[in-house]
């Protein structure tokens, strides 16, 4: 698809949160690159592996101080109460459009009235809104001074996002779940563009095996312990786990002998199992959540935590030609229920052909084609009110 010519001849930049690993956010970076392959990077910090790089055409993002700071480049989130400061120091004064992916600061970017800011969110700043006081439970700081600090540095960072959010002319949100999180924080409407998803990278596979696989970094809110604990339970049921991370010990600790903890893998094992697993088991709440629809993308069926995005990209028992089972309560009482349906009947009604067919909705060439049209749209409604 050719890029709409509405939007042709314009300096455009495209602003990143942090350029440090390759992931969900990331990989929007680099189909916004592909859309707009004239386009400028910021970002707070660029410390981006140089095997990734390849994915930005090689390219470099323009910085801010926070780049320069002591031990940056391992501990760059320490410094998130000077984030909002720094992200306000790059000079976009010379662009016609400024583009945000957004999850942190992106989107508080500085620019007039004679440019359009169009933000692309992930989500709000999850640690300061709604998910604050599961932040606080999990890093142990529910109490104290420090405790207290913290609480007044996401205070802060509340006001400084609504702030800034007057500064977006239009919003595009990765799921309706984030959609209701930008109106709910800021008070705006946005356009739902689901994010893309490589879903080519992922072959079909009709023969499945018997074992059931979880595959996410071991951070607390992906539940990976409460998935252990809960095949703990059914040890006649095999579950394989892939992953590194802080939860890492307390999975294999939580571990019986019916489940496998690999640890992190390349992507071509992680592939390999989850081509060949039963079903995809995945307890997180997300934004929106890219490796259910690649385990779809395989023909395997999910068994999900059903709140966030997962609900728009795996369609439950109860929908025509569904893709997966969900569970309500992040529980392992909840969670072996879901499996026990699952194998009840619920395996019998999902089939691999309509797994693969639901990922194929979320590929990069249906997620650049909305992103230009979007774009285009919103650069028309802006000219034609500058005219008046």
């Amino acid at each position: 698809m050719e890029r709409a010519p509405r939007i042709d001849g314009l300096k455009i930049a495209v602003v990143h949160d942090w350029l440090v690993t390759w992931a969900g956010a990331e990989k929007v970076l680099e189909q916004l690159l592909l859309c707009f392959p004239e386009a400028d990077i910021f970002s707070v910090v660029d410390f981006l592996p140089e095997k990734d790089r390849q994915c930005i055409a090689g390219r470099r993002a323009t910085t801010t101080f926070v780049q320069r700071m002591p031990k940056a480049s391992r501990h760059y989130q320490t410094y998130l109460p000077l984030m909002p400061l720094a992200v306000e120091q790059l000079d976009l004064s010379s662009y016609d459009l400024v583009l945000s992916s957004s999850h942190a600061v992106a989107k508080g970017v500085l620019t007039s009235p004679d440019q359009l800011h169009v933000s692309y969110v992930h989500s709000p700043i999850r640690y300061a809104w709604d998910m604050q006081h599961q932040y606080l439970r999990e890093t142990g700081l529910q109490r104290g001074m420090k405790s207290r600090l913290v609480r007044l540095i996401m205070h802060y960072m509340r006001m400084w996002d609504v702030r800034t959010a007057n500064g977006v002319d239009a919003f595009i949100a990765n799921s309706e779940f984030i959609r209701r999180r930008i109106r709910k924080a800021y008070g705006r409407d946005a356009a739902v563009i689901y994010p893309p998803v490589d879903v080519s990278g992922f072959a079909l596979q009709e023969e499945k095996e018997d074992f059931y696989l979880a595959a996410s970094r071991m951070v607390p809110y992906k539940m990976m312990p409460m998935i252990v604990e809960a095949f703990r339970s059914m040890p006649e049921k095999r579950l394989v786990v892939i992953g590194d991370g802080s939860e890492l010990k307390k999975c294999k600790e939580g571990a019986g002998p019916n489940v496998e903890i690999l640890g992190w893998q390349r992507f071509e094992v992680l592939r390999d199992y989850m081509q060949r697993a039963k079903a995809f088991v995945f307890a997180a709440e997300e934004d929106f959540g890219i490796t259910p629809v690649e385990a779809q993308a395989c023909g395997t069926p999910v068994i999900a935590y059903g709140k966030g995005g997962v609900l728009e990209s795996v369609k439950g028992i109860e929908a025509p030609e569904p893709t997966g089972v969900f569970f309500y309560r992040q529980t392992p009482e909840a969670l072996v229920e879901a499996v026990r349906f699952f194998e009840r009947g619920g395996y019998g009604g999902i089939s691999p052909a309509s797994c693969r067919n639901n990922a194929l909705r979320f590929s990069p060439e249906r997620f650049r084609a909305e992103i230009e049209a979007r774009v285009a749209d919103e650069w028309e409604r802006f000219a034609e009110e500058r005219k008046t």
